[in-house]
């Protein structure tokens, strides 16, 4: 029977398997946890070789899931990643051939160099847990997470992400370089024999299935919301709208975000109540791609995580 602290035991045995190969990025893999408790897809965005990949297929392995890898190019078609009707010469029908879309956890590689209409593919699958192939529609998984990464240095060749897609992500997440220290355990993981090839030479242990994080995605509604709690939610979100250096701020997407996320946090630390804590926490991840900055406070260098943080240390905290 899963209850909140069989949820906290699972989710801390996950990041603790997951910690066995990834050295350091803790909130990243605390972010990821908590976008799959709360049915939420994520864009991670940082420079090639900070295990981005390896992260998922890591959390794969640990959940049983499918795991599907999916590397966008300008030539790809919706086709490509969907599925198409076939003709059988051997039936003589038309059979479905279901695209790699059809997984548990979906690797979406580099999804800012796939063309408009291929990025667009993906909003109905992010959105309504569904694919439609010349009009017949079929469901995804119950535990359907699309994680999709992008190079914040390249721009050439690659189709900037429009706002409708950008806002179906829970959150993005920022993964910077190991920090000092953490480089030297990897080196040394290596040194020891790790490949990140040769995952399954890991010693991962399979921590639960994708059934049991189905019931564990229910538990969510156990974490109940004070109405000060929703208020402070609220009060950021409509603050962000208002913002000198902010030129659109958050919409209602944003506030079911930061709501939800906080529960996740909560649920996760075996707690079945949100804090003001929980919402400080999970304001950047959710609103830093659904803002859009003035010109001049980008020409100044401000970042969307400085203006958010300013928001957040303006706004008061509830008792």
């Amino acid at each position: 029977m899963v209850d909140v602290a069989r949820v906290r035991e699972i989710f801390s045995n996950l990041k603790k398997e997951i910690q066995k190969v990834i050295v350091g990025q803790e909130e990243p893999i605390d972010l990821i946890l908590s976008a799959v408790l709360i049915r939420g897809h994520v864009l991670l965005e940082g420079v090639p070789g900070t295990a981005k990949t390896l992260t998922v297929k890591t959390l794969a392995q640990t959940v049983q899931a499918g795991f599907q890898r999916i590397q966008m190019t300008p030539d790809l078609m919706p086709s490509d990643v969907l599925g198409t009707n076939m003709f059988d010469s051997h039936t003589r029908t038309f059979q479905v051939h279901k695209g790699p879309i059809f997984s548990d956890l979906v690797l979406v590689d580099e999804i800012n160099r796939a063309p408009a209409k291929t990025q667009s593919a993906l909003l109905e699958c992010m959105e309504e847990k569904q694919v439609t192939i010349e009009g017949n529609r079929f469901p995804l998984s119950p535990i359907f997470t699309v994680l999709a990464t992008q190079n914040p240095l390249e721009y050439e060749g690659t189709y900037p992400l429009p706002e409708a897609q950008l806002d179906r992500f829970m959150f993005k997440i920022l993964i910077d370089y190991p920090r000092d220290g953490e480089e030297n355990k990897i080196l040394e993981k290596f040194e020891a024999g790790f490949r990140s090839d040769k995952l399954s030479e890991a010693g991962l242990m399979a921590i639960t299935t994708p059934q049991e994080i189905i019931e564990c995605q229910e538990i969510i509604k156990q974490v109940k919301t004070k109405p000060s709690i929703i208020e402070y939610i609220t009060q950021i979100i409509r603050a962000s709208r208002s913002a000198g250096d902010i030129q659109v701020g958050g919409g209602v997407r944003s506030s079911i975000g930061v709501f939800l996320a906080s529960k996740a946090l909560a649920l996760i630390e075996g707690r079945d109540f949100v804090t003001p804590d929980d919402v400080k926490k999970m304001v950047c991840p959710v609103l830093r791609h659904r803002i859009i900055l003035k010109p001049e406070a980008e020409i100044e260098g401000i970042a969307p995580d400085d203006a958010l943080t300013a928001i957040v240390n303006q706004v008061k905290v509830p008792r």
